[in-house]
């Protein structure tokens, strides 16, 4: 049996209070395990940026028991938090958050920094991490020149330096045009089958069909999970 990377069960989460409440979740149970690549979808609201936030470690739940690597995360401080985010989880976004003043290297060696990995350790893991993603020979270059799909490219790469526990993307493609979106889940799935487990969140559906496993999310609540 795969290990169980990270488990909602009975995960609430509404914003507001009295009249003015809203429920972004209404009793999501949910288990992503070790080598999983799982699409989030559903339409704007229904809750799926919400759950991949607490996923993420990014949100807290009002109610319910999130759990990353067996680890309860609804006790822990904001710093014990952060912490988590950097060693387990790995983020991509649908803006590139690149740094426009740093080469593609020093944007992906970044979240070593901040682990404590030193110098030389850095440079070297940094160089992989590019390669893994096709962009050895753009090591050197800044945000402004290298294309859309690069630039997510760099950000994956810097998503996995760490080697994270999870790789969290939200609407990855989402500013990319259809040929680099191929490219870029073509990238997704060589990830996967090196053994990286992805959640994605994706309002379409040929970029959900990517994946493995799809939950489909309405009014704050899973209406339907299936293999893909």
């Amino acid at each position: 049996m795969p290990k169980k990377v990270a488990s909602l069960e009975k995960i609430y989460k509404t914003y507001g209070r009295g009249n003015l409440t809203v429920k972004a979740l209404d009793n999501i149970n949910l288990e992503i395990y070790k080598g999983d690549y799982l699409a989030v979808m559903g339409a704007s609201g229904s809750g799926k940026s919400t759950a991949m936030n607490i996923i993420g470690c990014l949100d807290r739940p009002s109610g319910g028991i999130y759990k990353l690597n067996d680890i309860p995360i609804e006790n822990l401080s904001d710093d014990e938090l952060a912490e988590i985010r950097s060693q387990q989880l790995g983020f991509v976004f649908q803006q590139f958050h690149l740094l426009s003043d740093a080469t593609a290297l020093e944007n992906v060696i970044l979240p070593m920094i901040y682990a404590g990995v030193n110098a030389e350790h850095r440079e070297e893991r940094g160089k992989k991490a590019l390669e893994k993603v096709g962009l050895s020979e753009r090591m050197n270059n800044r945000p402004n020149q290298l294309s859309g799909g690069q630039q997510q490219r760099v950000a994956i790469a810097r998503a996995i330096i760490n080697k994270p526990a999870l790789l969290l993307a939200d609407e990855p493609t989402g500013a990319l045009d259809s040929k680099t979106t191929e490219d870029v889940l073509d990238l997704f799935d060589k990830l996967h089958k090196s053994g990286i487990t992805i959640v994605l969140v994706t309002h379409e559906n040929e970029v959900a069909n990517r994946a493995k496993k799809i939950a489909k999310f309405k009014d704050g609540r899973i209406i339907e999970l299936k293999d893909n």
